[in-house]
């Protein structure tokens, strides 16, 4: 697919690396403690499963691994890059080469085709035009929707808006692909076609972490991350003979 280089002999080195982070929110007149001391080591080429209920911390977790948020205190480290010490531009620039988003609502523009939509991190990066559309449709021919590279988002099934998306969060390589809900609105065939191109890109070197509420994804993933209450409760490595009892957290 789009990543085919992986350099196994450094899969062992970590890509996040997260210690007593924790995060707060403030108003007026209301504190939230949304983390409360998470330590998370994640390494190169994983594929894991971020779960827990609702109010957990699980979101506002995904949102600072993809740089989206800030962390209030602890220290969060990118590929070995202090994220606590870069300004808002580094921040994007990182952010935009590091890792590719995966959401639940696909994110598509309406008023673009699918290639000009798989473009759009590539014109954020400072591709030079000329090799743009070259990888934006190679992005698509990789997922198997080259055919409808002039069509709108709108004139195609969920399923294939959600593989365009795939396509746009992998076309500039980056190293994490950082997935929320992925198959939220898809049905069963679909969201098994979906993670099984997930699979493909973690087979190539590429870092998958799923956030999900649904069992059956999560069981797609080599190490379970839950959590409760804004710290990780649990972790355990799933085998084919070790995967979660049960449909939902």
């Amino acid at each position: 697919m789009l990543n085919g280089k992986d350099n196994k002999s450094d899969r062992e080195e970590p890509v996040i690396t997260i210690r007593d982070l924790h995060k707060v929110y403030r108003s007026a007149t209301v504190e939230y403690e949304a983390l409360r001391g998470v330590d998370l080591t994640i390494r190169k080429g994983e594929f894991c499963a971020i779960m827990g209920p609702s109010g957990s911390g699980k979101t506002t977790l995904m949102n600072i691994i993809g740089l989206l948020d800030d962390l209030t205190s602890g220290s969060y480290e990118l590929q070995g890059i202090d994220s606590t010490q870069l300004n808002d531009t580094s921040r994007a620039a990182l952010r935009n080469r590091t890792i590719g988003f995966i959401f639940q609502s696909y994110n598509l523009l309406p008023q673009m085709n699918l290639i000009d939509n798989v473009a759009l991190p590539m014109l954020y990066g400072g591709v030079p035009a000329s090799e743009r559309r070259d990888r934006a449709r190679e992005a698509l021919q990789s997922v198997d929707l080259e055919r409808w590279s002039l069509h709108k988002p709108t004139e195609i099934s969920g399923g294939q808006q959600q593989r365009v998306a795939v396509a746009r969060a992998m076309v500039m390589q980056p190293a994490i692909l950082l997935a929320d809900e992925p198959t939220g609105n898809l049905d069963s065939k679909t969201s098994d076609d979906v993670l099984e191109i997930f699979h493909e890109l973690n087979e190539m070197g590429v870092t998958v972490i799923i956030i999900s509420h649904d069992i059956t994804v999560a069981n797609h993933a080599q190490r379970l991350i839950e959590l409760f209450d804004g710290k990780i409760s649990q972790e355990r490595i799933l085998t084919k003979n070790n995967k979660i009892a049960g449909s939902r957290l």
